[in-house]
């Protein structure tokens, strides 16, 4: 099997030896929160260092445990406790972190989500637990007006002051399909194009990928290359719910590397799923738009998409992570990872653009890992599959203005588009179309949404695979599922 095959299936993070690639501060938002207590024992961390302190405090800790974010700027832990037990701040503040004192339980926030759950389960909408604020992050796309507007504002105001803020998005909420690597199907509604997450050994030791759920749902075999023959084959696909696919290689033998492309011949060696911390940097690799970084704003966030299938439906995703991260159509089913090499999540959806910004919500990788079975590691052959930076970005090649906006400065705008057979924003505009578009988007815009500003403009509209005729390039900022 060519190399490049399998350096799809990574997605698109390899061994990052060069710090250079990852850019801490680009896009980055420091907490305005002044955390309190004694700093004395205050340890200096690293994001993974501290998601597993804050899982020992969880455990410890018990219901006075009120959530925890991770200080970017001063490398430490926060943990939020309630109620006033000297001992309980003590012993958090023994283990290495800050202790800040909010309202605000974590029974009474999920009790918060329960309601709205029940209450606002409205197109367009998605809440998520920011520990930050010590409240929920209630956002409402451009779609919400009138009576759903008034019904949701009303229903953010009976869980009562200090329990959380409802803001307005730009966009709309959908699917983004694409992702680190390029990957594409053809169906009878015309062609989709996701993109790769990361290699991984199936259950029964065959090598396989994981991807978005949406993308798995709108198609069942997948090619490397457009209108090229399948090389995989979709095993199992969550959405909604949730959103992850387990796709296994069709050649036993395929060389199937823990690495992710990121772009210039550099790649981010993946040595383990680690779950997300709010606070920290994240990277995403997308095929639309490539290398872009951010910061993990809320978790378990719930996100009420216009449902693909169900004209005037809704298709709930829950337990999602969201980033003020940026993320295009084709974007779907990508890598987000940190840079010392931990799979963190598969792009999803969200709204917004790479050149307006916006919001996205990824897949946890370790709740996809239980549920399929799979582990990370090389499958088949493993080895030597080739560089992410070779085969990687044969099908990454899009997107090459987008790439110059990248977090990277080693992943510049030639990156992308240099070694791609479908380099440049009319990649995909000859082609295949956004997988939103062959569930039947009821927006009627597909994966033209999303890619409507910069590089991506020209990818998923040219295709006329797409129900809408195309889809509108104006509307990249609603909120999407990014296959």
């Amino acid at each position: 099997m060519p190399k490049r095959k399998a350096a799809i299936a990574v997605g698109g993070v390899a061994a990052l030896g060069a710090a250079a690639l990852l850019l801490p501060n680009a896009n980055a938002s420091q907490d305005k929160n002044q955390a309190s207590g004694t700093t004395g024992t205050v340890k200096t961390l690293k994001a993974t260092q501290a998601s597993h302190l804050a899982a020992q405090l969880q455990k410890s800790l018990g219901d006075a445990f009120a959530g925890s974010y991770f200080d970017s700027g001063k490398q430490q832990l926060v943990v939020n406790v309630v109620g006033g037990d000297s001992n309980t701040m003590a012993q958090a503040q023994k283990a290495g972190a800050v202790v800040r004192q909010v309202k605000n339980s974590t029974r009474a926030l999920k009790a918060a989500a329960g309601t709205l759950k029940t209450k606002a389960t409205i197109p367009g909408t998605s809440w998520a637990v920011d520990p930050r604020t010590d409240k929920i992050l209630v956002t409402a796309d451009s779609t919400v007006t009138g009576a759903r507007w008034n019904r949701l504002q009303s229903t953010v105001r009976s869980l009562g002051s200090g329990m959380a803020t409802l803001k307005k998005s730009a966009g709309t909420f959908k699917t983004f399909v694409s992702g680190g690597d390029a990957i594409f199907s053809q169906t009878q509604q015309g062609g989709v194009r996701c993109s790769l997450g990361f290699n991984v050994t199936a259950s029964d030791g065959s090598p396989a990928f994981l991807t978005a759920g949406h993308c798995g749902v709108a198609a069942k075999d997948w090619s490397d290359s457009q209108n090229g023959q399948p090389i995989a084959t979709v095993d199992q696909a969550k959405f909604p719910g949730n959103d992850f696919s387990l796709v296994k290689y069709n050649d036993p033998n395929t060389q199937a590397p823990s690495e992710v492309n990121a772009g210039n011949g550099q790649t981010v060696q993946i040595t383990q799923a680690a779950d997300a911390t709010v606070g920290e940097t994240v990277f995403r690799m997308g095929s639309t738009t490539g290398l872009h970084n951010g910061q993990v704003i809320g978790l378990d966030a719930t996100v009420n998409f216009q449902s693909e299938t169900n004209p005037g439906g809704t298709d709930t995703v829950n337990g999602l992570i969201q980033t003020n991260v940026c993320a295009e159509a084709g974007d779907s089913g990508g890598s987000l990872f940190t840079q010392d090499g931990s799979a963190v999540g598969l792009t999803s959806g969200g709204s917004g653009d790479c050149t307006n910004g916006g919001e996205t919500f990824f897949q946890p990788v370790t709740a996809a890992l239980q549920a399929t079975g799979a582990t990370l590691g090389n499958g088949g052959n493993g080895g030597n599959a080739g560089n992410g930076g070779n085969g990687g970005a044969d099908n990454n090649g899009n997107g090459a203005g987008d790439q110059s906006g990248s977090a990277a400065p080693s992943a510049s705008a030639g990156d992308q588009s240099g070694q791609s057979g479908q380099s440049g924003a009319g990649d995909q505009s000859g082609g295949s179309a956004d997988p939103s578009a062959s569930a039947g988007d009821p927006s009627g815009n597909g994966a033209g949404d999303q890619s409507g500003n910069g590089a991506g403009a020209g990818d998923q509209s040219g295709s006329g695979s797409d129900p809408s005729g195309a889809g509108s390039a104006g509307d990249g900022s609603s909120l999407t599922s990014s296959r």
